[in-house]
């Protein structure tokens, strides 16, 4: 196991500020995020939203780089990994003045005022899929972190030390990891993935000791409520629907908010009717993170057939809805569809349309579900099927802004044949875009053409109170765009698309605007002297 610390005389003279405390306060995560990030999402809302207004619309323009660091892995064998593993698609947490990241088999800790690295924790060579992962979780002075074979790994925050480590599944049977645990309370919540016909499942573990504290499995139990809508036992014993993204938390109704994978498999005949609908897959559920107990659920892709799970994150906020305050709960989904819940009770309130060429269903149902549309199956001369299965959105963070009552997410205009012998593109390469959805209505309102590009979009967003909404486009970009119409007003290019959410923060007086493409961060702020008159930076 190799744990590399930096200490060199320069990063010496950054120990109090770096080394001094590295502690979570658990209250950071109920708090906009500004002088600390503590969570893959910023908070447990998955807003994504912060209250940061020194970089702002009418200063944008001033914007310069602060820093940039250039990830080096130190491990021969895990620089020969395939470049899409080598991406950084994670989100830092920022606590006490040290960014933490993770690329797959990797975790840093990097100074946020210079971008200098602290120290490298380098897991093992392994042969599990190197996709990606999310990022790092913390509970007090320890990191948590995801291996791609598995294993959930805690670390002493300070010096990337291995505390202990524990075995979630076996990389035998193709389980691989790539989540971002969340912490809540004495929590550590995770879940693998895979590919295969096999049963998923999310799970709880000890902070302290990483012993399971429960198991939700996503594919009930012969006799559970749910099983009524699988075709038989055989099947839903490896019916999938694995967690892919971290989810949200409210603390006031203490329920788990989390977006399931799609089912398999896939080519299993149509049944239209609510037997089949294959309960809990490709579903928004709300569990209790104590006891890891369904509390409601709501799927938004019934009897998936084309891969449209909806792991997407599920956005909460309080807001007025058809004249009432409501405890909110939404989702821009992979299936081309946006849905707005009642997080409370699940109560279905909203279903439209966000991209206009979607077609795989035919209406919606009294409950606000997509009716599949059969015709749209594989079949032996080919469905022409919009979109195509890496969906009309992904894994690509959305954002939403209280000030606006908008949500914002990335996406993808295409379509894909599928036969019997598979699917196939369509049109090649996609069109990417921006789209700004009313929650009230759930209409689109503005739209910001991406480019077209061969490779994968893969930028998430970032909204702030200095009414900007940052992200990349398919060019190389990263942009900041007035949230209210979506006009670009700076960008910078990159050299290389970026790759992951942007995140914001405040030190020493000082915001700054952090963004990856591929390997190297990239660390944006207003000058100084900008900031001074502004009356943020007092003086050093």
């Amino acid at each position: 196991m190799k744990c590399r610390p930096i200490l060199s005389l320069a990063s010496l003279l950054f120990l109090p500020i770096c080394l001094s405390a590295q502690t979570l306060d658990p209250e950071a995560l109920h708090r906009p995020p500004t002088d600390t990030w503590p969570t893959y999402n910023g908070d447990y809302s998955g807003q994504r939203y912060s209250t940061l207004s020194q970089i702002n619309a009418a200063n944008v323009s001033s914007l310069g780089l602060a820093w940039t660091h250039h990830v080096e892995f130190g491990n021969e064998s895990y620089a020969q990994q395939a470049s899409e593993g080598r991406r950084i698609k994670s989100t830092p947490l920022l606590v006490d003045g040290v960014l933490y990241f993770t690329i797959t088999d990797n975790v840093w800790a990097m100074d946020a005022l210079t971008g200098r690295e602290l120290w490298h924790y380098a897991w093992p060579n392994n042969r599990a899929i190197h996709v990606a992962n999310r990022g790092v979780g913390m509970y007090g002075k320890w990191l948590y972190f995801m291996s791609p074979d598995n294993y959930l790994v805690s670390l002493n925050a300070k010096d990337g030390s291995e505390r202990w480590r524990v075995q979630v599944a076996d990389v035998k049977q193709d389980f691989f990891s790539a989540t971002s645990p969340l912490i809540i309370g004495n929590h550590v919540i995770v879940g693998p993935g895979n590919n295969d016909n096999i049963r998923a499942w999310l799970e709880s573990r000890d902070p302290e000791t990483g012993a399971l504290q429960w198991k939700w499995w996503v594919d009930p139990d012969p006799g559970a409520p749910g099983s009524e809508t699988w075709v038989d036992n055989a099947t839903m014993a490896k019916g999938g629907g694995f967690p892919w993204l971290t989810g949200t938390y409210d603390p006031e109704l203490n329920l788990y908010y989390l977006g399931t994978g799609n089912g398999v498999p896939t080519d299993r005949p149509p049944h239209p009717t609510p037997e089949g609908d294959s309960l809990y897959t490709a579903s928004i559920v709300a569990l209790n993170p104590d006891t890891g107990k369904l509390v409601w659920a709501y799927q938004v892709t019934p009897h998936d057939t084309h891969d449209y799970d909806a792991g997407q994150t599920p956005i909460i906020f309080d807001g007025e809805f058809q004249g009432k305050k409501r405890k909110l709960l939404a989702q821009v989904s992979r299936n081309g569809y946006f849905f707005l819940l009642d997080r409370v009770t699940g109560e279905h309130l909203l279903t439209t349309k966000y991209m206009p060429e979607t077609n795989w269903a035919k209406d919606i149902d009294a409950e606000g579900r997509p009716i599949p549309d059969y015709t749209k199956d594989a079949n032996p001369p080919g469905a022409l099927v919009s979109p195509y299965p890496i969906g009309a959105t992904n894994w690509w963070s959305p954002s939403y802004d209280p000030k606006t009552g908008l949500i914002y997410c990335n996406a993808a205009r295409t379509w894909a044949y599928f036969t019997t012998s598979g699917y196939g593109r369509f049109r090649s390469p996609p069109d990417y875009l921006t789209v700004a959805i009313d929650y009230k209505t759930g209409k689109v309102v503005w739209t910001h053409e991406l480019g077209d590009k061969s490779g994968v979009l893969i930028s998430g967003l970032l909204t702030t109170a200095g009414n900007l909404l940052f992200g990349g486009d398919s060019f190389g970009n990263f942009l900041a765009m007035d949230p209210a119409t979506g006009k670009t007003l700076w960008h910078a290019s990159l050299g290389q698309f970026v790759t992951n959410s942007a995140m914001t923060y405040e030190l020493n007086g000082r915001q700054y605007l952090l963004v990856a493409a591929n390997d190297t961060w990239f660390a944006f702020a207003v000058p100084e002297s900008e900031a001074k008159n502004n009356g943020h930076i007092k003086g050093h």
